[in-house]
């Protein structure tokens, strides 16, 4: 399992993150939303692409793995009813706790992050932003249907129908809706394949970062955030 580390200009007295230096999406300079902030707020953005590191050698990546999986703090993201089977998950009758899955409230405290329902072009917007801001090594569970292929909304016009064209996902739950008991099966899923250091969503956002950043720019056309929300 790979983390994520990111360019920091330490002579800068703020400390500001600078650009990497690529090219923005479709070969275009990137134009950073920061560059419109005032200079007090420009520290609370970074400005660095997300570069990926590799994972630990033998039998260190392999506890860290272990333990990684045995910690699963979600951030759920209910646009529909994907969001109604989370809340099972919490009652004795399936008990996620015994499996090391906790709910967190935001971004920065979570590894998992489960979205559930339909994603429209304007939670598209959210989905992005709170995924970057997540720390790696970080996870994507796709829930449902509606969330994997459009569902019952594929033709839509303001429905995303191929959510792995904008973020990386690691496990995908069919269903429309899936019960908890899919869901926990899921997540062993997803512990599974942490173990087999399988998981490598964030380094896959991070190597192919224009890529996915062309796709989200393609159907997000009111973009006014920082190209990258870490």
């Amino acid at each position: 399992m790979s983390d994520i580390k990111f360019t920091r200009a330490l002579a800068d007295p703020d400390h500001a993150l600078k650009p990497a230096g690529r090219p923005g999406p479709l070969g275009k300079p990137l134009v950073l939303a920061n560059d419109g902030l005032p200079e007090e707020e420009k520290a609370w953005f970074c400005d660095a692409y997300p570069t990926a590191s590799g994972p630990y050698k033998g039998i260190l990546e392999n506890f860290l793995n272990w333990a990684r999986s045995k910690s699963l703090w979600i951030l759920g993201f209910g646009t529909g009813c994907g969001a109604i089977e989370l809340r099972p998950l919490m009652t004795s009758r399936f008990d996620m706790y015994r499996f090391g899955i906790q709910p967190r409230p935001t971004p920065r405290q979570s590894s998992v992050f489960v979205i559930g329902g339909y994603a429209s072009v304007k939670t598209l917007k959210r989905i992005v932003r709170s995924y970057e801001q997540m720390m790696g090594p970080k996870f994507v569970v796709a829930l449902g249907s509606c969330t994997i292929n459009g569902g019952m909304y594929w033709d839509s016009y303001n429905t995303i129908n191929a959510i792995e064209h904008y973020i990386p996902v690691d496990v995908y739950i069919a269903g429309c809706m899936p019960r908890p008991e899919a869901l926990l099966a899921g997540f062993k899923e997803l512990q599974r394949k942490i173990r087999r250091g399988e998981c490598e969503g964030a380094v896959k956002y991070a190597e192919n970062f224009e890529w996915y950043k062309a796709n989200q720019k393609k159907v997000i056309h009111d973009w006014n955030m920082p190209d990258y929300n870490y």
